[in-house]
């Protein structure tokens, strides 16, 4: 579902042009120098750069997603620019810049702009921070007076002999380029916020040329040849590998520098208008499809590769800008003074231009991006990437980025720290933090081996993946110690119990136990309540019991079993509802072993018929029966104590009816830890609508004023049969209940048709379809419905209460939690819970 920008009136674009015009002269001012700057450093022909910025501007201008977005020569492709001009000559360079405009058309009609975003941050920032630097060696040897060699690090070796041949003219001219340009910003006063109005770039370039001209200095100055002599395009020459790698590296670089760039331009304008004076979001296709379109005619017309442009989209948009005219105007001012102000520019001393860019190399090493990235424990695939980019260029760069990042999620998830230590009680206790995986299995071997007989045992396991390996060593070692009159207890991430004997390999080892009050699994030499719990899953049924728990037990367990979902085992492969003829041969086969076991139990019959099934009242009171012979001695300790102290609990649990959605098995959460709240949709009413239900408003009301809970929770999950009714709801059908209840989504359904709102997706990639996509929108929207709600207003206000967001995969039993903020993206996203936590 995509969003339209409302139609703009004459008058309004009538309103508009003034904004336009000004903000286009500012950014136009901003350019000149710039593009001038980053045709010098590549070695390209000046007019090259012109040429860039005016195509840019006009072309991209028109066609792009970005309406505020200004695009042109960038630094981001200046190093590659370079590199392509060495080996294959600028003919040829214009040439391939012309065949990546054509991959990214391609790229646009696969709609695969947003993927193109998928790059790690860290790989993507590394890059341009590893551009920059050798931007920046390369201008220091013109700042002093020499000229630049062919790598970064010729660079460096060659900054020695250069400092000890300065040419104190240029140096000069150089310094006091950068001491206006940082300098320009911070003039105090009334009369410096008026002279604040002229961009830094041109004030810095302006002052350097003007002193240099009025104190007569002899130095090389910007050398404009007759438009009669410009180079155009000429087929390719050179090996086709190379040239397809060239013409690659283009199109990435420019394409992700662009798309971010369009992603930066809608954060700004997000944080400095109000959503009745912003422009559409960008249409990231739509840029792809304009940059493209303006590489083919840049390159054509023998000008430099084409990006979006950070410096002078920001500018565009603080200066007023209010539509796509305003880069099209500053497109033709440059093309202008291409032609009318060649003696003023020829002016300009190329040690002014090598000063500017510079300044522009070191500011893509951003310290913002280096605090976010080491935060993220990123800075790693960060720095590899800088150097790598520094020694062997943009494309090995990346490429070693890359495999430093999958090198890293690797370790991460096969690190795994193993710890014995001796409690003051005499047990043992064994800590494994970290992926159960069977790098880690000889460590763990090792250690378990270590505990004593006839000991007792503490086990925890604090991470999320157990393999088969770590699994059967586990369970080998478990057998052996209670064999030899030791007792275990098993827990998981903050005490919670866990089942070693049930859990499936390659699953979570971390589930929780509603099996006893103590919150732990205990296993010790003797039998009844008090012995040991040991399902059998697979393989583990084939294994000796030890004489710990019954025969029924025990064929109840090799049934499939887990501990950590005992209270629901009754519906395992039930389907009563179903006809005969839609039950799969699996459940039958299931329901015939369950049926013989029963039988061999009761009376040694051995009848293999399936035993027939109850329904209504019937399965009701077989539930409750099992609860009570099952569960419920676990838990009336727990119970009881909550009946004398009254509930607690800690958090406001809000999602849908969905039968499929067990709220306690999900957040292995037992009684008194959420109150929860269910209705269609998981939605939540705003204060004062049209057919509120105040019920929702009134447990809102008594979980946060009353029982002081610490948090709430919205869940949604997928395939929500109320998010698929809201898509497919046509006007004039006569309300019913429903209907009316589904009212209160409609909201989500406008934020997601709206451009105005950032988006949702699952980590790692996009929605399957509308219906999830509305499901996400839908937990974000609920979210703001929540704050409008005055109790809970409040105590965010004091601080006292926290929001969050919850997804359910029902097809992957996956959990998801919303992120804080949004990505580098502009989405709001779902992480998997151990990524969150």
């Amino acid at each position: 579902m995509t969003a339209t920008s409302p139609t703009r009136t004459p008058h309004g674009v009538r309103k508009d042009l003034p904004a336009d015009l000004s903000a286009s002269i500012t950014v136009f001012l901003i350019a000149i120098p710039l593009s001038l700057g980053i045709a010098l450093a590549t070695g390209a022909p000046l007019q090259a750069g012109l040429v860039a910025a005016a195509v840019g501007g006009i072309v991209a201008g028109r066609l792009g997603g970005a309406p505020l977005q200004v695009s042109g020569p960038a630094a981001g492709l200046t190093v590659v620019t370079a590199e392509l001009i060495q080996h294959y000559g600028w003919r040829t360079t214009c040439a391939i810049t012309v065949l990546a405009g054509f991959c990214q058309l391609g790229l646009a009609a696969l709609r695969t702009a947003r993927s193109a975003l998928m790059v790690s941050p860290a790989i993507v920032h590394g890059m341009l921070a590893g551009i920059g630097v050798t931007i920046a060696l390369a201008q220091l040897h013109i700042v002093l007076g020499g000229t630049p060699q062919s790598s970064a690090v010729a660079n460096v070796l060659g900054l020695p002999g250069q400092l000890a041949d300065l040419h104190p003219v240029a140096l000069g001219i150089s310094a006091l380029t950068l001491i206006v340009l940082l300098g320009w910003p911070r003039l105090p006063g009334r009369a410096g916020r008026a002279l604040r109005k002229v961009p830094a770039p041109l004030a810095a370039v302006a002052t350097a040329t003007g002193f240099a001209a009025l104190a007569g200095l002899s130095l090389p100055r910007v050398d404009l040849p007759s438009w009669r002599s410009h180079a155009l395009p000429e087929m390719p020459e050179g090996p086709v590998l190379g040239l397809i790698a060239a013409v690659l590296t283009i199109t990435l670089v420019g394409s992700v520098e662009s798309l971010l760039s369009a992603v930066a331009t809608d954060k700004l304008i997000a944080s400095e208008r109000g959503t009745d004076n912003r422009p559409p979001r960008a249409d990231l296709d739509r840029e792809l499809r304009g940059q493209g379109a303006a590489n083919i005619v840049s390159g054509a017309l023998g000008g430099l590769p084409i990006t979006g442009v950070a410096v002078r989209s920001v500018a565009n948009v603080k200066s007023g800008a209010a539509s796509r005219k305003s880069s099209m105007l500053h497109g033709f001012w440059v093309l202008l003074a291409a032609f009318l102000l060649v003696p003023v520019l020829d002016l300009i001393p190329l040690a002014t231009l090598a000063a500017l860019v510079m300044a522009v190399g070191v500011q893509m090493v951003s310290i913002t991006h280096l605090r976010s990235v080491t935060r993220h424990r990123e800075a790693l695939v960060y720095g590899t990437t800088i150097v790598a980019v520094v020694l062997g260029g943009v494309l090995e760069g990346v490429a070693v980025g890359i495999a430093v990042a999958v090198a890293l999620a690797l370790h991460r998830l096969a690190r795994t720290r193993i710890t014995l230590e001796r409690l003051d009680s005499g047990a043992h206790r064994v800590r494994a933090r970290g992926q159960l995986t069977f790098l880690a299995v000889p460590r763990l071997s090792r250690v378990l081996n270590q505990i004593p007989h006839g000991t007792h045992a503490v086990v925890e396991l604090d991470g999320s993946f157990m393999d088969h390996a770590a699994y059967e060593t586990i369970q080998d070692w478990q057998q052996s110690h209670l064999a030899h009159g030791g007792s275990l207890e098993v827990t998981g991430r903050s005490g919670q119990a866990a089942r070693i004997n049930g859990a499936e390999p390659g699953a979570d080892g971390r589930a929780g136990s509603p099996g006893g009050a103590d919150g732990a699994d205990r296993a010790d030499g003797t039998g009844g309540a008090g012995g040991a719990h040991k399902p059998g899953r697979g393989h583990d049924a084939r294994h000796a019991d030890g004489g710990h728990q019954g025969e029924r037990s025990r064929r109840a367990q090799q049934r499939g079993t887990h501990q950590c979902c005992r209270p629901w085992t009754p519906w395992q492969n039930h389907c009563d509802h179903r006809a005969p003829s839609t039950r799969t041969a699996t459940t039958t086969a299931a329901t015939m072993a369950e049926a013989a076991a029963t039988a061999a139990d009761d009376d040694g019959a051995h009848d293999l018929s399936p035993a027939p099934r109850r329904r209504g009242a019937g399965q009701l009171a077989s539930g409750i029966s099992a609860f009570q012979r099952d569960t419920a001695p676990h838990v009336r300790d727990e119970l009881a104590r909550l009946a004398r102290e009254g509930q607690r609990p800690s958090q406001l649990f809000i999602t849908c009816a969905d039968s499929r959605l067990v709220t306690s098995m999900i957040t292995a959460s037992g009684p008194g830890d959420l109150f929860t709240v269910r209705n269609v949709g998981n939605l939540v009413p705003l204060p004062g609508a049209e057919s509120t239900d105040d019920s929702v408003a009134a447990a809102i009301e008594y979980a946060v004023d009353v029982l002081q809970v610490d948090s709430i929770t919205v869940c949604g999950h997928s395939g929500c049969g109320a998010m698929q009714a809201l898509l497919s709801s046509a006007p004039g059908v006569a309300m019913t209940p429903l209907r009316r209840w589904l009212r209160h989504g409609l909201p989500s359904l406008a934020r997601m048709a709206s451009r105005h709102h950032a988006w949702a997706r699952i980590a790692g990639r996009l929605p399957a379809d509308a219906v999830e996509q509305l499901c996400l929108t839908n937990v974000v929207q609920q979210l703001e419905h929540l704050r409008a709600h005055e109790s809970v207003a409040r105590r965010l206000a004091e601080g006292t209460l926290e929001l969050h967001g919850m997804y359910f995969h029902v097809g992957e039993a996956q959990a998801y939690l919303l992120s804080e903020g949004e990505d580098f993206f502009d989405c709001r996203v779902f992480d998997t819970v151990g990524q969150h936590v």
